[in-house]
């Protein structure tokens, strides 16, 4: 019996995984891939650690997906964190679970998960073409009247015949890894809609100086509160800016030469987006130095502080809180100057500035674009593909994975898990297996 034929495009984290189920179904599986290596982008999560899923419970998992989540329930029911750990432990790469429930390769090397997928496809009979530009997607005329995947043709002219195509190009986040919207040209010449696309967890850049002074400072156990922009004034009315904020949240943050980074903000970040209205607005975002601490408390811990601080300056009598260049900024922010004593700010003045630290705005403007987005947010259109198989609705045999659609979700290892589910799914399913 001739093996059903599969071509993957793109061995990044979806891709690998739907050849690897597709091969081990019994499928023939190739993978085209534009790059000279395959998971050029894996190498690169995690800080080069890989953070390849996250330990949480399923119904946990969903919540911090942001896009299409129930989109994700076949696959990850089908193919979950714990499936998925199982499989780098049988292929080779043992894991371990860190904070957060972020599970890592035991060896702290990326490139062991992406050695454990290639070497599972290797031995199911699976392979790899590289430098194999994928420029189309070919179909013709099924029995039913329906356009049916045939193949693709390659960038060099050259078609490669096949019984299913799954498209696994990944989104346009670290363009240098190849991930340049190939699958969205494509997806566009089949008539497939594809939704616009933004960076997500992603830097947000600052207009406050203050922020660039302090370059390189980290900041754990902080709270960020993130609000939509201002509504513009119409006329004689202006819209209230609403009181709920777009996202709250607890964690780490870093000061860098152009604004906020850390895992609290690129979190932070998938709440924002400059389409439509919001093009030319700014997000408010608000920062709690200290969330442990009750205003009030607050108050009386500064009074503290100051009254043993005696003569000396201001700065200097914020040192017990904070680093010293935070401190710095705070008196500034806080208007008193670097040349009061701690002894002559008046009460008064102690509870301007317990507000101040429980409440530092800080304007965002704008992001630092694809070339440092972790993820896509935006992308083929979900509704146009079977959530139980994977399987374009309107195409048959062509299948999608992984980051080329419309899903996203919060920073933790979520991003790699919806790769291996969607490419599992994809895998199985055009395998004929199912």
């Amino acid at each position: 019996m001739r093996k059903k034929k599969v071509a993957v495009i793109g061995a990044g984290a979806a891709g690998l995984m739907t050849a690897c189920a597709a091969a081990q179904a019994g499928a023939q599986a190739v993978v085209l891939e534009r790059n000279e290596k395959a998971g050029k982008k894996i190498y690169i999560t995690g800080k080069g650690r890989c953070n390849l899923t996250n330990a949480c419970e399923p119904e946990e998992f969903l919540r911090h997906v942001v896009s299409n989540p129930r989109f994700l329930y076949s696959a990850l029911y089908g193919f979950d964190q714990y499936a998925m750990m199982d499989f780098l432990s049988q292929n080779g790469c043992p894991v371990k679970t860190e904070r957060g429930a972020r599970v890592f390769p035991v060896s702290d090397h990326a490139s062991d998960v992406t050695k454990a997928l290639t070497e599972c496809l290797k031995r199911n009979g699976g392979s790899i073409r590289y430098h194999s530009r994928v420029r189309e997607i070919l179909t013709s005329q099924a029995d039913d009247g329906m356009q049916k995947a045939v193949g693709v043709k390659l960038e060099s002219g050259e078609e490669i015949a096949a019984d299913a195509v799954v498209l696994c190009t990944g989104g346009l986040s670290y363009p240098s890894t190849g991930s340049t919207g190939d699958g969205y040209s494509m997806a566009k010449a089949l008539g497939l809609p594809v939704k616009a696309q933004e960076p997500s967890l992603v830097p947000l850049v600052c207009e406050e100086e203050w922020c660039r002074r302090l370059q390189g400072l980290a900041l754990k156990n902080v709270q960020v509160r993130l609000y939509a922009p201002q509504e513009e004034q119409t006329g004689q009315k202006t819209k209230k800016a609403s009181k709920r904020p777009l996202y709250e949240g607890f964690g780490e943050l870093l000061f860098t030469h152009f604004g906020l980074s850390g895992p609290l903000i690129l979190t932070a970040s998938c709440k924002c987006s400059w389409e439509g209205k919001n093009r030319d607005r700014a997000y408010r975002l608000f920062i709690d130095l200290k969330p442990a601490i009750p205003l009030k408390e607050l108050e009386d811990r500064i009074a503290k502080e100051f009254a043993a601080a005696g003569r000396k300056h201001f700065p200097a009598a914020l040192r017990p809180l904070f680093p010293a260049r935070l401190a710095q900024e705070v008196s500034l922010m806080a208007g008193l100057g670097e040349d009061r004593t701690a002894a002559s700010v008046s009460g008064n003045e102690i509870r301007s500035l317990a507000a101040l630290i429980k409440e530092i705005p800080v304007t965002i403007t704008g992001t630092r674009g694809f070339q440092e987005a972790v993820v896509t947010r935006g992308g083929i259109d979900v509704k146009s593909f079977d959530p139980h198989t994977m399987e374009c609705r309107l195409i048959h045999g062509l299948y999608a994975a992984g980051e080329v659609l419309d899903l996203d979700a919060h920073t933790g290892g979520f991003n790699l898990q919806i790769a291996w589910s969607t490419g599992h799914l994809a895998g199985v399913s055009c395998s004929g297996e199912r």
